[in-house]
């Protein structure tokens, strides 16, 4: 009886394990796509519930005309904001077909990392999970890139 007992409070730990493992990665998943939607919908109460406010974001563009790319542009929480609240405002930077890619390439009990794939480019999100849900923490970005290891 003992063992039963053990092996059933086992098997209940394992399911509740994965089970938390499911939810964290829909979870990611979601705040992921806020992040990408707060840009195309003009939407920046999906930045307020997705970004932390520590937001560290850092990323380099392409210049066509020069063919190199900036220095590293810096953008805290409120520059983020600010961006998203005009970026697409005229509707006229993506559409229905526009890339809208999210892949979740780690999650533990309290980091994750996430690829973001957008009509700007790439951008690789960290993020932690707080007493308010999983929030970025860090974005590390550049414009459309040349090549990709996994492309």
């Amino acid at each position: 009886m003992r063992i039963l007992i053990i092996a059933l409070l086992i098997g209940m730990s394992i399911q509740i394990s994965a089970q938390e493992k499911e939810v964290a990665i829909e979870d990611v998943t979601k705040v992921s796509y806020n992040y990408i939607d707060a840009f195309y919908k003009v939407d920046t109460t999906l930045a307020y519930q997705s970004v932390h406010k520590d937001l560290r974001k850092v990323g380099w563009w392409y210049n066509d005309k020069t063919k190199s790319y900036s220095g590293p542009l810096e953008m805290p929480f409120n520059k983020l904001v600010d961006l998203a609240k005009k970026w697409n405002l005229k509707g006229d930077r993506t559409d229905a077909n526009s890339i809208r890619e999210v892949k979740v390439l780690e999650v533990s009990d309290k980091i994750a990392v996430a690829k973001v794939s957008a009509v700007w480019g790439i951008d690789y999100l960290n993020l932690v999970r707080t007493d308010e849900g999983w929030k970025i923490i860090n974005i590390v970005w550049q414009s459309k890139p040349k090549f990709s290891l996994n492309e």
